[in-house]
């Protein structure tokens, strides 16, 4: 028997923002405390006596004999300034020497230096020279945004003794202040999933003064060391949303479409994503409109010409990503004056756009051009074509906020002209999937999540897609064919949604078990705590990317897909605006969950339980707002009764049990869309604390 959908707002305790408690905080993994020490040794190279003495645990003092090396464990991926306290030296007639070194993954711990933040070789030591007993601290710009392991080198012949070795973890403003939170009864990989997505945004929400200076970025020795550092100012707040906690500090783009939401829903880190924003809107090209690819520094140091060859290039798709990251903005905050403030740059940039749709209806993507680093962005592409036609709905709903109609006729003819001639050119029904472009052999993953997430797929095309994606799926994850043999966590994220749009929630359950929690939080080679930006289909965490397996990020926004996928999908807690909801519970198998988020307009939660041949939930969401409460249809005869909890609310109905499958229902920036099948839906819901029964009846 299937069971089904269900949607329970947490009542009582449980409810967020009525309680000092955060519920379940056990699963937090950012710390209490920003000074961290090391939980246990991993390894030992030469003679240190008492290694353990600079662990959390230990006493004492550790002493270096010549020419030894270790290498610390912290347990978890974390990111900020190393210190260390020598005790006692016993110098040798050339002085003696501690460098540091890191590394994410223990697949990088090396006595030649840090894992890789540039193109080739690895990351230099850094030296101190130990002059005596005291404090020795790594300066502000050679901060380490990511690492688990932190090795200690001693070259010298002489001995040297320290009692204390420390990390000042300086990301995550907000530390173990969640505002958001999530928990499956029966499935605990799921909650590791979501505070491990949680964390990795935490960790790349950094000091807007501790950006890449990606000095060193063209290196090309494969055998060497690079120079690094991370002293280069982002916004114009105190910090800043940015693409991995290792490497690529910079605002980039592309990853808002994952990164922005989850970040409302766990910390509401509003200042920072308002200050990023604003970075990427002041950089757009005053003649042409175009958006930039990541935002360039406000202050580099030392100043060079990578940096400033990556922002200056445009891609089409991240000039969209930009734009939409002013709609989750507003989406999450209600803030209307700030899209009020942004809105004639994002229509000139929405104009810039729209000069690429030609006679075929569809935007013509120039060749090669720049995206998530995915091969042949190009000709009349799938993914860019979708996104566009996400971006001028969304660029709809934010018109309708400042007022201004004189773009609603030519945006809403494009969006129909780009579904039809999608539909017309791209599709193809023997494979039940779009091509990446006419000229194309290939069936892009990111293409087809997008064609289910903007629209342009109608609710029967979203099954066969959902189910196509999935019998694409290996041992390691969601294949992206676009990148090669790549996985991309970043990309898998949208086939979440698009398998919950698609009615298909176990699709999108199923892909985050094996994909997130038993290979990406797992695998030992991991950080066990953050999520890759990206691996090969053969489980190699080799970025097909790149050419250096060294400069992978363990940490990355991009791939916190499952954050959002969640919350608002498995919850159904689905934020419209700061007045309107739509509460549409889809847990697949799950039999009992919980989730709950707090934003500034007010605070949402939901939980659920079967018992037996009923299922009993209930609902919370702010005074003064509304919604619809969409539920799917069991395959069972069933009554459902929805009851407000003080204001008396009554809604009741029978329904017959529903045999036609998936029952695919999209989310549109109004409310619901394209098909009810398989759905019972309660409009016009006041805010406020609803129960639900749904029974079986003969």
């Amino acid at each position: 028997m299937a069971r089904f959908s269900v949607l329970v707002a947490a009542i009582g305790s449980q409810l967020l923002g009525l309680t000092s408690a955060i519920p379940y905080s056990e699963y937090i993994l950012a710390p209490s405390d920003r000074t961290l020490s090391p939980v246990s040794v991993y390894n030992i190279n030469g003679t240190v006596d008492n290694a353990i003495a600079l662990t959390i645990s230990g006493t004492g003092e550790a002493t270096f004999a010549a020419n030894s090396n270790i290498t610390y464990d912290y347990g978890k991926n974390i990111g900020g300034i190393a210190s260390f306290v020598v005790s006692n030296v016993n110098a040798s007639a050339t002085g003696e020497f501690i460098g540091v070194g890191f590394s994410e993954s223990s697949l990088w711990i090396s006595s030649y230096g840090s894992d890789a933040t540039n193109n080739a070789g690895i990351d230099e030591i850094i030296w101190f020279s130990i002059t005596g007993p005291g404090n020795y601290s790594l300066d502000l710009a050679h901060n380490r945004g990511g690492f688990r392991y932190l090795n200690l080198y001693h070259n010298s012949s002489g001995t040297v003794s320290l009692n204390s070795l420390t990390a000042f973890f300086n990301a995550a403003p907000s530390l173990q202040n969640y505002t958001g939170y999530f928990h499956a009864d029966d499935d605990d990989k799921l909650n590791r999933v979501w505070y491990a997505s949680a964390y990795t945004d935490q960790l790349c929400t950094i000091p807007s003064d501790q950006g890449n200076s990606l000095s060193d970025l063209s290196a090309s020795d494969p055998n060497g060391t690079t120079y690094w550092f991370s002293n280069s100012t982002l916004t114009n707040g105190s910090s800043a949303l940015v693409d991995g906690a290792k490497r690529d500090k910079l605002i980039w783009p592309g990853d808002f479409g994952i990164s922005v939401p989850a970040v409302f829903l766990s910390t509401n880190e509003v200042d920072t994503i308002k200050v990023s924003l604003q970075q990427l809107f002041a950089e757009q090209n005053a003649e042409t409109g175009a958006m930039p690819y990541a935002a360039s520094p406000i202050i580099e140091d030392p100043p060079n010409s990578v940096v400033s060859g990556i922002t200056s290039v445009f891609s089409f798709t991240y000039h969209l990503h930009g734009l939409l990251g002013l709609y989750y903005y507003y989406k999450y905050t209600g803030d209307a004056d700030f899209v009020a403030e942004q809105w004639d740059r994002f229509k000139f940039a929405m104009n810039y756009s729209l000069s690429y749709v030609d006679e075929s209806g569809l935007a013509y993507i120039p060749v090669n051009n720049a995206d998530w680093l995915r091969n042949d962005m190009g000709y009349h592409n799938i993914e860019a074509n979708a996104i566009l036609v996400y971006t001028l709905k969304t660029g709809l709903t934010l018109a309708d906020v400042i007022a201004d109609n004189s773009v609603t006729a030519n945006w809403t003819s494009t969006i129909t002209g780009v579904e039809t001639a999608a539909n017309q050119l791209l599709w193809d029904p023997t494979r039940g999937l779009y091509k990446d472009n006419e000229n194309a052999t290939i069936y892009p993953q990111d293409g087809n999540a997008w064609a289910i997430i903007s629209g342009i797929a109608n609710s029967t095309t979203a099954v066969t897609i959902s189910n196509s994606l999935r019998s694409r799926w290996g041992t390691y994850g969601a294949p992206a064919p676009e990148a090669g043999d790549t996985i991309s966590p970043f990309i898998s994220g949208y086939e979440l949604q698009a398998h919950f749009l698609a009615g298909q929630p176990q699709n999108a359950i199923d892909l985050i078990r094996f994909m997130w929690a038993d290979f990406m939080l797992d695998d030992p080679r991991m950080t066990n705590s953050t999520f890759i930006e990206g691996y090969d289909v053969s489980g190699a965490l080799h970025y097909p990317a790149y050419s250096d397996d060294a400069r992978v990020s363990h940490a990355h926004g991009w791939s916190t897909g499952p954050l959002l996928a969640l919350s608002s999908y498995v919850a159904g807690l689905q934020v419209l605006n700061s007045t309107n909801w739509i509460a549409y519970p889809r847990p697949g198998n799950l039999s009992a969950f919980e989730a709950g988020f707090e934003l500034n307009y007010g605070s949402f939660a939901s939980s659920s339980k079967v018992h037996g041949d009923s299922t009993s939930y209930s609902l919370s969401t702010p005074a003064g707002t509304s919604g619809s409460i969409i539920l799917d249809i069991p395959t069972y005869n069933a009554n459902v009764t929805v009851t407000g909890t003080a204001n008396g609310f009554f809604w009741t109905q029978q329904v017959d049990a529903w045999t036609g499958g998936a029952s695919p229902r999209g989310i549109s920036f109004w409310g619901p869309q394209d098909s009810t099948s398989g759905t019972v839906e309660v409009v016009e819901v006041p805010g406020g604390d609803y129960s639900v029964t749904i029974r079986r009846c003969e």
